[in-house]
């Protein structure tokens, strides 16, 4: 098993344009062609309203009551919120306290490393907070040059 540096740090609150859909789980089987197709209308829309991204990308999930999952695709924008635009513009708030990991290479194969980072912060005496989110930190052409860091908001059991 390959190991994961877990790193304990703070993330600054963010203002992002995000589109929204429903996926059936956690699994990136389930994930992916719900991530991939938003993104892919998110970058259309935002180039179409001439928005230039201002940072990273960034996908967060919500897990709804009855077992599926509401994903988030976001993009960083320098916008005001009440604008009139085809996507909603969200202030996402701070985390205090994140417990962060970088994975390397496509988001197929991000089920271990998410795994991993959830062992870490319940060996650790930590407990989830609000939604786990991936920072897009390098995007290629080629997904095994990918760089996403995952990042849980943690507090002290």
């Amino acid at each position: 098993m390959p190991a994961h540096d877990v790193m304990i740090k703070s993330v600054p609150a963010v203002r992002v344009a995000e589109l929204t859909a429903i996926a059936a789980d956690f699994e990136p089987e389930s994930i992916g062609p719900v991530i991939d197709p938003l993104f892919d209308d998110l970058y259309t829309r935002l180039e179409r309203a001439g928005v230039t991204p201002a940072g990273a990308g960034i996908a967060y999930y919500e897990e709804r009551g009855d077992g599926t999952v509401l994903v988030h695709a976001a993009m960083q924008v320098d916008l005001d919120p009440d604008g009139e635009h085809d996507f909603t513009v969200v202030d996402l708030p701070a985390i205090d306290r994140a417990a962060t990991v970088v994975h390397r290479g496509s988001m197929d194969l991000v089920l271990e490393p998410w795994q991993a980072l959830a062992r870490w912060i319940d060996e650790n005496g930590y407990r989830l907070v609000g939604p786990s989110r991936e920072v897009t930190l390098v995007y290629t052409e080629d997904p095994a040059g990918w760089v996403t860091e995952l990042q849980e908001p943690i507090q002290p059991k």
